[in-house]
């Protein structure tokens, strides 16, 4: 996957994981809140390694 693709996902994951968490809370569901926040997370964690991925290319087109 390239960086965008990697960033695009995170940036989905993480707008559907703060939906989840507020359904959950207004819902009073706890599972979901928890869903919802760990899709966050992997979100975040996929931006980062979109990040990682540019900031590598960037190195590499460098040398």
């Amino acid at each position: 996957m390239s960086s965008t693709t990697d960033k695009i996902k995170g940036h989905a994951n993480e707008a559907i994981g703060k939906v989840k968490e507020a359904v959950g809370k207004v819902t009073d569901n706890p599972r979901l809140e928890g869903e919802g926040d760990a899709q966050q997370i992997k979100g975040k964690a996929q931006q980062l390694k979109g990040d990682a991925k540019e900031a590598i290319k960037k190195t590499v087109d460098k040398v």
